[in-house]
């Protein structure tokens, strides 16, 4: 089933899965992040997978975005398994769809930045010293497998840093595979301090990039990159914020006020956004609340 993102529909996402594996009471302080319960709890990603959809969400957004060859060998990990362990993760989310009815509902695979391997918070900062064709070269042999897994459509997010985003767009075009591609921002700029009208146009002209937008920001930094997307690219444009609160890496715990609420939905969707759910902190109710706003 072909991923179906247009500028006519509205589609939900889902929310924060690591956060839901947390509520869940896992402990998800490795560096692995949720993906260590891939290999650990399988069936407890399933059930959360099946929890956003039973919410109302119609993509599922798999726990490969902490996974890394370089961070499941960190953990005493080989190549085969880790290649495993990523494909597993879409299996997971697909078996969660299945278990819910297949019909309008999709699988993204999570790809996440550089930064997310590291564990210290570093896509929220974005400038990691390497050049594209570095970041190509750490991007290529996890992105290879999961083009390959069966999801229906690459979710390249969390991206805070245009070098970065040329390197996954890249690799996109060469594999030929959808994908959106989704930035985390600081007011009007990307997280490295990069215009957004640049980060967007990137992938403007992009056959293979099917949405473009941002998440894990601050609800109040949405309305903006939506105005910006829209006169810059002509797709649809996805927006699934946090909570509002502040990672701080060092602690590894979110700081600050909640500020995500579904009642933002509405002018969101009036300004453009044809893709909407939500990132960290955000839970199954809170997608239901979404849910029953926009249908």
């Amino acid at each position: 089933m072909a991923f179906a993102a247009s500028n006519n529909t509205v589609l939900i996402s889902d929310g924060g899965l690591a956060t839901e594996l947390e509520a869940r009471g896992h402990d998800l302080s490795d560096d692995l992040w949720s993906a260590r319960l891939l290999f650990d709890a399988p069936d407890e990603i399933m059930a959360a997978h099946m929890a956003f959809y039973q919410a109302g969400a119609v993509i599922a957004t798999t726990a490969s975005y902490q996974a890394s060859f370089d961070g499941f060998a960190a953990g005493g990990i080989d190549p085969a398994e880790a290649e495993r362990l990523m494909r597993r993760s879409v299996e997971l989310a697909a078996a969660a769809r299945e278990e819910i009815g297949a019909e309008g509902r999709w699988v993204a695979a999570s790809v996440g930045p550089y930064g997310a391997a590291l564990a210290n918070g570093e896509e929220y900062v974005g400038r990691y010293g390497l050049s594209v064709a570095q970041l190509a070269q750490w991007h290529r042999p996890r992105l290879e497998v999961l083009a390959d897994a069966g999801a229906d459509v690459l979710a390249i997010e969390t991206v805070p840093d245009v070098d970065e985003a040329e390197a996954l767009v890249g690799l996109v075009c060469e594999l030929k595979v959808p994908a959106w591609l989704s930035y985390t921002i600081a007011g009007e700029k990307t997280r490295a301090g990069q215009p957004l009208a640049a980060a967007f146009a990137l992938a403007a002209d992009v056959p293979e990039i099917v949405a473009v937008g941002v998440n894990c920001c601050a609800p109040d930094d949405v309305l903006p990159a939506i105005q910006i997307a829209r006169a810059v690219a002509d797709k649809p444009v996805i927006v699934y914020p946090n909570s509002g609160e502040q990672w701080d890496g060092e602690r590894r715990t979110w700081v600050g006020e909640a500020r995500w609420s579904a009642d933002l939905a509405p002018q969101w969707v009036a300004a453009g956004a044809r893709i909407v759910g939500g990132c960290c902190r955000v839970r199954p109710d809170d997608i239901a609340a979404l849910a029953a706003t926009l249908t």
